[in-house]
């Protein structure tokens, strides 16, 4: 039967707080006390969240392991006129949460989807960050493994837009170990841990800087944690000015080529493959 609610019948979908409660906004808080039902990823920990408001609507686990068989009975009850509210344990669903599937689906089946906006890690974190913020890219989690890890992180070393990551706190230091090696020492990041809660930590340097520290404070090592790196500075002028060529000059009279062009391109912020050439081409006429 069709809801007898205030809400419209559709899929509405609610960003919850990150860790302040009080960012939640009383536009969301009505909404999840006027659906039909409200599916979320974990019934125990969203329970606790909406009981703190006094928000009593029916919980359907929905998450990573049960989606598939879950989105066609949340479907058949949105099409006989119920509303239903997705939620995640913190943030805005489907940004490294489950969503997708039911999102997409009701599109098919041309039920309206509603966002209640509000909190989100990545934008909280960009927006402290003291980085670029007009062109950016949100990249979720890394890979687990180390291997897999620099692959994609190779993929994004020349891209010229901020990035976002997620990282788990057991393996941030590996992470910014594999940010070092790849992105080299000298890239510009902002560590952000535990956005609006009691411990909330964020800090701006260069990626070497940002590993010492986190390394020799345990407490850095734990919670949720975004990084937010600089991009790939886009070239303003060939690599061949004279700032450039002097440098690397100097830097090939006591080093090799390779060496030498991956230490012009930490300290200029250049590509390194494109002062490999240079560097070449300058040992060549030496």
């Amino acid at each position: 039967m069709p809801s007898s609610l205030a809400c419209r019948s559709a899929l509405y979908v609610v960003a919850t707080p990150i860790g302040n409660p009080d960012d939640w906004s009383p536009h969301a808080q009505r909404i999840l006390s006027q659906v039909d039902a409200i599916a979320c990823e974990d019934t125990r920990h969203s329970g606790r969240l909406l009981n703190y408001f006094g928000i009593q609507r029916p919980l359907l686990a929905y998450h990573d392991h049960n989606e598939q068989t879950r989105t066609p009975e949340l479907i058949a009850r949105l099409q006989q006129g119920e509303a239903i509210a997705l939620i995640s344990d913190a943030g805005t669903p489907l940004v490294s949460d489950p969503g997708f599937r039911l999102v997409q689906a009701a599109h098919a089946a041309e039920i309206p989807v509603i966002p209640i906006v509000g909190c989100c890690a990545a934008i909280a974190a960009l927006s402290v960050a003291g980085l670029p913020s007009d062109r950016f890219s949100f990249e979720g989690f890394l890979p687990a493994k180390s291997h897999a890890r620099c692959q994609r992180l190779t993929a994004l070393v020349d891209d010229s837009r901020t990035l976002i990551f997620y990282e788990s706190p057991h393996r941030i230091v590996d992470c910014l170990t594999d940010l070092v090696q790849v992105f080299g020492a000298n890239r510009r990041i902002a560590f952000c841990r535990e956005l609006t809660k009691t411990f909330e930590t964020v800090r701006q340097g260069d990626i070497a800087d940002i590993l010492t520290w986190v390394t020799a404070d345990p407490n850095q090592q734990k919670g949720e944690i975004v990084l937010v790196i600089a991009g790939q500075r886009e070239l303003e002028a060939s690599t061949e000015d004279a700032l450039t060529i002097k440098l690397l000059q100097r830097l090939l009279v006591d080093l090799p080529v390779k060496q030498a062009a991956q230490i012009a391109a930490d300290v200029l912020e250049l590509k390194k493959n494109e002062l490999y050439e240079l560097a070449l081409s300058l040992k060549v006429e030496k």
